[in-house]
């Protein structure tokens, strides 16, 4: 009864004019930059992370997390109107809904997308609603041994799986660790690695690298190498579907709901994976398996952007919960609740529940939102797609310059932005992930004072950390994440081996 009582008073909070106000402008915007190709909420939010020092924090939140969900939805008319994912998680949509927009069947496209991630959303909203309170109350009894496995887990499966390469994800990772250990010791009050420059003294600032990489990087890298690119555009059709379509499209979008969830709570590497789990599935079961590849089948749209909304919305229950980041965003989000003196993490619906109910609540509102924003206005979102690329990216570098400037008024600030922007060009170039870099930053403070208590209760015996059973079971995790992919790998090699063999 408490959940629904402080669900209530979540609603209170979020239905105010001016946090309504937010709610839209958030959804707005995230379905702008979903449309738009090469941007992502990830850089959105880094770019707008300076407006937290301004706006209060539940306001912030609750338009970061339109922006967030919001890209979601818009991310699947560019995958289905040109081919080209407006977001990683929409890649999977592309397959069979550009097929549909070939052969006339847009606007079905598009409606089974937009009403699925509503329905994604709104079914992983009431999810988060009832579980996220009771996995923070089991998660209050957790001790330091416990959470520094958690954070380490959460390094390495962020590490290993974004990116091609796992040696690439644990170097960025180690450079995000190095970062976060820049300016005084939490503990001993010790100035470590400053090389002598006093604005390092208090550390460097997560925003910073936040903008730095992903929106300054990501707007110089697109200006250098992918600006000139010219792609044809499928003409947009009503957005409505026949009953048949409906019949087709409601169990594929329960089922993918089904996968995305439990994929978004865990740090698997985003969306992706349960967008291609639920293609996979889809295509299996469907009953019209002639139309997927070739004139598109409208399952292969209904599935895939449900598990992809689904997944997104999940994200929120381990940020919450635990104070550890699935995603990109997440870990920027994150660190927005840190740039207002807020621990994500067990107590966090006990010290800001007002802020909690009130971000959950306002998933409810969005997603109604962006139902009324995607399924009518569809054409004025095509129409963002003739900004020509490169005012859109120095725009971005302006929106950039200006809030981290904004932050401390540092020219320093700006040098040192626009130096991670360079870094970030030629990680995105020689294929480096950027999420482990904001894991790290983040994540690794709070592990190394972890790992520090932990000690502390062990007496300065590393044995603490096999001898707890959470911890010891976490740790096994962890080695099986590094240890079992390697394995199918070998096993693979030799079977097809073999097979060669065989034939020869």
């Amino acid at each position: 009864m408490d959940i629904w009582n402080n669900l209530i008073g979540g609603f209170v909070t979020a239905g105010t004019p001016i946090n309504l106000l937010w709610a839209f402008v958030g959804c707005a915007i995230g379905t702008a930059i979903g449309v738009l190709p090469g941007l992502g909420p990830a850089v959105t939010v880094a770019m707008l992370l300076p407006i937290t020092t301004q706006v209060e924090p539940t306001a912030s939140m609750i338009f970061f997390a339109g922006i967030y969900y919001g890209a979601m939805y818009g991310g699947s008319t560019t995958s289905i109107l040109l081919n080209t994912p407006g977001e990683t998680g929409t890649m999977v949509t592309a397959l069979e809904g550009f097929k549909m927009a070939k052969n006339g069947r847009a606007g079905a496209a598009l409606a089974t997308a937009a009403i699925g991630s509503f329905v994604a959303g709104t079914v992983a909203t009431v999810l988060v609603t009832l579980f996220a309170p009771v996995l923070a109350q089991f998660a209050v009894k957790l001790g330091p041994p416990e959470y520094f496995c958690l954070m380490l887990l959460a390094f390495i499966t962020v590490s290993a799986v974004l990116g091609k390469s796992t040696l690439r994800g644990m170097t960025a990772l180690f450079a995000g660790l190095a970062i976060g250990l820049v300016g005084l010791d939490q503990i001993t009050g010790q100035v470590r690695y400053t090389a002598g420059v006093p604005e390092f003294l208090d550390g460097i600032e997560v925003v910073l690298v936040a903008v730095g990489l992903f929106a300054v990087g990501e707007a110089l890298y697109n200006a250098l190498y992918e600006g000139r690119s010219v792609q044809t555009m499928n003409k947009v059709t009503r957005v409505h579907m026949t009953g048949q379509e409906w019949r087709r499209s409601w169990p594929a979008w329960l089922r993918g709901t089904a996968i995305g969830f439990p994929f978004g709570t865990i740090p698997a590497g985003g969306s992706e994976i349960p967008t291609f789990l639920s293609y996979a599935t889809e295509r299996k079961l469907s009953k019209h398996k002639e139309e997927f590849g070739t004139i598109g089948a409208i399952e292969g749209v209904a599935g895939p952007e449900a598990a992809n909304n689904a997944a997104v919305t999940a994200t929120l229950v381990p940020l919450l919960t635990l104070g550890i980041p699935t995603s990109v965003t997440a870990a920027i989000l994150l660190s927005a609740l840190q740039n207002f003196g807020i621990q994500a993490g067990p107590p966090l619906f006990e010290t800001s529940s007002t802020l909690v109910w009130a971000l959950i609540a306002s998933l409810y509102i969005g997603n109604v939102m962006l139902l009324v924003l995607n399924l009518p206005m569809v054409g004025l979102w095509v129409k963002l797609l003739k900004i020509p690329r490169s005012q859109l990216y120095a725009g971005i570098l302006i929106f950039a310059t200006v809030g981290v400037y904004g932050m401390r008024q540092s020219s320093f600030d700006l040098f040192l932005m626009y130096g991670i922007g360079l870094v970030g060009i030629l990680m995105r170039r020689y294929d480096f992930p950027t999420a482990p870099v904001i894991v790290g930053m983040i994540l690794g403070p709070m592990a190394e004072a972890q790992m520090r208590n932990a000690l502390s209760i062990g007496e300065g015996k590393w044995t603490v950390f096999i001898e707890r059973p959470m911890s010891a079971v976490l740790l096994v995790v962890v080695v099986a994440v590094l240890v079992l992919p390697r394995l199918a790998k070998y096993w693979s090699g030799r079977r097809d081996m073999r097979d060669m063999r065989d034939m020869v």
